[in-house]
């Protein structure tokens, strides 16, 4: 009887959780998947995952501790490590990949429901205002449905073709349009640790303000437990982890009901995240600076500003200062609180690629959106007539996010050979060390890259984007390959403590070197050709032994 009741008491929240595991399901597995011989990425991944798959393998595969990046071998790891180390866990208990990486992220994915479900319900103590949250979620508020009209006519035939849709319709900053390319849920699919980072992080925003919304005693012993998970988390999203952190500040300053379990949380996790801090910081990496407007700060303007939030928050940008006009002083000091998220997303550079900054937007949109559905669901209760204005205001609000999501569902795939059928990949997991470094001369999904070994410098826009000093390590390679002697080059590759070299027989142009010198093929140990005969490794240590 006791579970017979428990399916009934929670049958909202069970439903949300059972249904991320479903779409979540669909998403990750759709995007990405394996067989015992190949990889198959879907085309709008395939990018993200020639990085992530590196990171995967390092810890499955190969040697990464103390963590440092794959793709940039020989100072401290800058990115948030910690799901992929996971995963390379699992797949080196004998999981497959595919698997290894689908369940943990379909599983975050589902906790995120249920998070925003259960934060919404605890706002507005309503059932209803969650499972519309959810929703909100799911499908953006951009609108993505202006670029799909705007070389059509509003036609039967035009709605009936939006099932079809393969691209989409705005791709800011590295497309066509204004509206940002991190609207949709591309990035869920893509950065598969985001999911899980923010379901965390709500979760401890969730118990933090219980005790405010339901009447009960602050619990110090709580902050503590809040405290440690948040510190842990550095490592899963160390921008979530900052996010988490300015909105506990907040929040503990403007309810004083929960200020002493707030800044016993902070300190806990300070103490647990700075040993994590000072080795991140060891390393190279990006001081953030002030830079004004997001994706518009090479031409703001107050026009310009207005039209790229217009465009990307569509109805949320009336709804949610609506909200917070309804909403009473409780309700209104949380929606502050993540509200500061978007002010410093536009006003802080936290990385080289200021895009990178989409995750408070993001974040803040997933508390903005629950006053957006409060706003609906009070207009719904008010009058009779009212109700088909709601109707139309929430197909307005989910519509953007219909149109994007097509492009995910019709996405095309590629298939990788993985390394149990790539000669060159099988060849290095058997002959080389774990922790071996190989200089490279190609870039994604490099055979030693895909058995977790380092390769010098993967491909440079990885990098980059975490603060690596990429142009100095490119000079370093070019310097290398490009040697006239054997001797600069050995000193060089000692210095750089490269294990490995390969070669491949043409010069790749994806590659900005100069002609790869003779002096490998004629001077270096020849250790491995593959089948195919392009590319050839030299031992790096047998050849520079007497220099």
């Amino acid at each position: 009887m006791k579970i017979k009741y428990f399916f009934k008491d929670y049958l909202a929240e069970i439903s949300v959780f059972i249904f991320g595991l479903l779409f979540g399901g669909f998403l990750m597995f759709s995007s990405f998947t394996s067989n015992e011989n190949s990889l198959l990425i879907s085309s709008k991944a395939w990018s993200d995952f020639s990085s992530h798959i590196p990171l995967i393998r390092s810890f499955s595969l190969g040697a990464n501790f103390p963590p440092q990046y794959p793709l940039f071998p020989g100072e401290p790891i800058n990115y948030h490590f910690l799901f992929y180390a996971f995963v390379g866990l699992l797949e080196k208990t004998g999981l497959p990949i595919g698997l290894a990486l689908n369940i943990p992220s379909l599983l975050g994915f589902s906790f995120l429901l249920l998070m925003i479900y259960l934060l919404a319900n605890l706002l507005f103590k309503s059932k209803s205002v969650g499972i519309i949250s959810v929703i909100f979620f799911l499908f953006n508020s951009s609108l993505s449905y202006y670029y799909y009209f705007e070389d059509k006519s509003a036609s039967l035939q035009s709605f009936l073709q939006i099932p079809n849709i393969t691209d989409f319709q705005s791709f800011a900053p590295y497309g066509d349009g204004i509206i940002s390319a991190f609207w949709n849920l591309n990035i869920y699919t893509n950065q598969r640790h985001l999911a899980l980072s923010f379901a965390l992080s709500l979760f401890i925003v969730y118990f933090l303000i219980k005790p405010i919304f339901n009447n009960e005693k602050s619990n110090i012993k709580l902050g503590i437990v809040l405290g440690a998970v948040l510190g842990l988390s550095f490592f899963l999203h160390l921008a979530v982890f900052f996010m988490t952190a300015v909105v506990v500040i907040i929040l503990g300053i403007l309810f004083s009901k929960i200020r002493k379990s707030s800044f016993i949380a902070l300190f806990v996790s300070a103490i647990i995240a700075l040993p994590q801090y000072l080795y991140v910081s060891s390393g190279e990496g990006y001081n953030p600076q002030f830079v004004l407007g997001y994706l518009l700060s090479d031409n703001l303007s107050f026009s310009n500003f207005s039209e790229f939030w217009i465009f990307n928050l569509g109805l949320s940008i009336i709804l949610i200062p609506l909200g917070f006009l309804l909403s009473d002083s409780k309700q209104k000091r949380i929606l502050v609180a993540f509200f500061s998220l978007f002010i410093i997303g536009n006003v802080i550079q936290f990385s080289p690629e200021i895009a990178a900054n989409h995750k408070f937007f993001n974040y803040f949109l997933l508390v903005g959106n629950m006053f957006s559905a409060y706003v609906l669901l009070k207009l719904w209760h008010k009058k009779n007539f009212l109700k088909p204005v709601v109707v139309v205001l929430f197909l307005l609000m989910v519509f953007g996010g219909i149109i994007d999501f097509f492009p995910i569902y019709n996405d095309g795939g590629v298939t990788l050979v993985d390394y149990k059928r790539n000669d060159a990949s099988s060849w290095i997991l058997k002959n080389t060390s774990p922790d071996s470094v190989f200089l490279n001369t190609s870039f994604l999904y490099n055979p030693a890259s895909l058995v977790g070994r380092k390769i010098f410098l993967g491909w440079p826009y990885f990098a980059w984007s975490q603060g690596y000093d990429t142009n100095k390590r490119g000079e370093i390679m070019r310097s290398i390959l490009g040697a006239n002697e054997k001797s600069e080059a050995c000193d060089l590759l000692k210095e750089n403590n490269i294990d490995y070299i390969e070669i491949k027989r043409q010069n790749p142009p994806d590659l900005d070197i100069p002609p790869i010198s003779n002096i490998f093929e004629k001077e270096f140990e020849n250790i491995y050709v593959s089948k195919n005969e392009d590319t050839l490794y030299f031992d790096v240590n047998t050849s520079c032994r007497n220099l």
